[in-house]
Formats: structure tokens, sequence, C-alpha cells
């Protein structure tokens, strides 16, 4: 079982990423265990092979077959040294990753348009009439900001990375009548809250926020990165032509033209489960679970807290 963590699993388990993906919805904090497992697994498969190919070969085992069974048992005896603390790779993994997860998006909050009395924010709303109606309840003599703050721990690069991009939200609101916090929201799920945007080969920032790739009528700047797309339910990773803009505000401008003319169902959507349902549903993104995890974040107590300043 996952529970009992990859050593007792074989490598080559075709039902192993699904049996994951069950086990982190049933326990994050497991299904955080096993992933970073895998990751230092894969390090180590790697690490292995790359031993093996300084060696010379002879005998036997130096033909394709022999190379073929000797990565199976390399990718076995990683997936086992991984188990057993190995490098220590997971345990730091799951030990940073684990703190983001305490922090922020675990408990989702009421939505705006279910909340008797409430309605979803208006575009071009302020910043503060943008936070969630939902608030968690505060001791008394405690002021609303600080108990958001406790609550959620919401970290000083969340709040910098709402900072940073809410003028730029609210001009893309005004253009496409969606309110800014879905917008900020998407852009945190594309990035890691602004963590893992993508960069030129010199390491300029490319400025696109919400990973939208460069096809061939894209007449502008591009950036070839690394990606994990999604087929059949399963995930893989691949490089991709992205677009590269010269700001912040080019980027939501070119989403907003975007979002007028392939997405036009999510524009007239004010609660958030509509919004990430049009865009799921419209083709944005190959994960199957991309509508419920952009969901978690516009609800979530880590966006909210931002908000708040």
């Amino acid at each position: 079982m996952i529970a009992n963590g990859i050593g007792t699993e074989l490598a080559f388990d075709a039902n192993a990423l699904a049996a994951l993906k069950r086990q982190a919805k049933a326990d994050p904090r497991a299904g955080l265990r096993q992933a970073s497992q895998q990751f230092e697994a894969l390090f180590m498969q790697m690490m292995l092979k790359a031993m093996r190919d300084a060696v010379p070969r002879s005998g036997l085992l130096a033909d394709d077959s022999g190379r073929m069974y000797e990565s199976m048992l390399d990718q076995q005896l990683a997936q086992v040294l991984a188990s057993r603390s190995g490098t220590g790779l997971a345990t730091a993994i799951e030990r940073q990753l684990g703190a983001q997860l305490a922090a922020g998006e675990a408990a989702p909050v009421a939505k705006d348009p279910a909340s008797p009395g409430t309605t979803a924010p208006a575009a071009g709303a302020t910043r503060s009439e943008a936070i969630p109606a939902a608030a968690p309840v505060q001791p008394a003599g405690a002021s609303p900001q600080a108990g958001a703050s406790q609550a959620t721990g919401a970290s000083p690069q969340a709040r910098e990375f709402v900072d940073r991009l809410w003028p730029h939200a609210e001009q893309a609101s005004r253009a496409t009548g969606i309110p800014a916090r879905f917008l900020i929201a998407q852009a945190a799920l594309e990035t890691g809250w602004g963590r893992s945007e993508i960069r030129l080969p010199e390491g300029r920032n490319s400025h696109n926020l919400f990973n939208i790739k460069a096809g061939r009528n894209w007449p502008g700047p591009t950036v070839d990165a690394m990606t994990t797309e999604f087929s059949g339910g399963a995930a893989h990773r691949q490089v991709e032509r992205f677009r590269a803009y010269g700001s912040y505000g080019e980027a939501f401008a070119d989403y907003a033209r975007l979002i007028r003319s392939r997405y036009a169902t999510a524009l007239g959507a004010g609660e958030p489960a509509a919004f990430a349902g049009a865009l799921q549903a419209g083709g944005y993104a190959s994960d199957p679970a991309y509508a419920a995890k952009l969901t978690r974040i516009i609800e979530g107590a880590t966006l909210r807290a931002s908000l708040a300043g």
C-alpha cells in the first residue's frame, strides 16, 4: 500500500500514479511524502545510470537486452533506496513543501455566491472589496487583518506577488469582466506564487505569468521551457515553446485578448468554480485537476490574507 512507502512497490507498477493521486487526495501529507520519495528515486536512478555509463562494458550483458534489464534493476534499486532515506533529498523536499501545505490552501472557504446576502466582487472592484466575505472568527480584541495572517501564515512572498501584480490584474479585469482576484489566483497557480516564472536563457524574466504557449501565428519573442503535460491521465515532462513579454502589463493584456477570443464562457463566470471549470472545459490546461486547483486558490486563505495587505 502507498502508506508503507515506495520501497514495497514495483517500479513498473502501472497503477502507481493513480494510487498516488488517491492517496494525495485522502491524505495530502502522506501523498507529499511519497511524491518526495519518487523524486529522490528518479534522481538516484539518474546517478546510477551516469555511474554505469562511466564504466567500460564487455561480456554477455553488454548488448541492448542486458542494458534494458540493468536499467530495470537500477530503477527498482533507486526506489528501494529512496524509501530508506537514501540521500536525504526526499526529506528536504517534504520539509519545504510541507510548510507550504500547512500555510495555505488546505481549508477551502465558502464560495462567494453561496454565502447568504453576498455576491462575487464586480470587475474593477478595489482590492479591499475583492476580499471574500467569509473569514475565520477572531478572538476578542484581535484585528481581522492580524487574525488572517496568523490563521493562514501567508508568506511575504505571496503578499509581494499580489502587490506586484494587482494593478495589472485590475486593468485586465476591466477588459474582461473577470474579477481581478481570479486572475491573480491563476497566475499564482501557473507560477507557484512567482517561484517558477519562465526565464529566458540569459536569465531575464519572460513575464509569462499564465504559461501561454507560442503557436505558429505568434509574432513576438519566445522561450523554450520544460513543462508537465497530461495524456490519458498520466503526467509527462516535455519541452514546449512559450510566449515572452517585455512586462507584466503586456502579459495581462495578451491574456485578456486570449480569454476574449478563445474562452468566452469564462468571461461571465463570477463564481470561482464556474470560472475555473470554463477554462478547463475550453482546454486551457491538460491537467485533469486544473479547475479544482484553481478554485482552491481563489477560495483559499492565502489569497485572502495577501489581498488584505
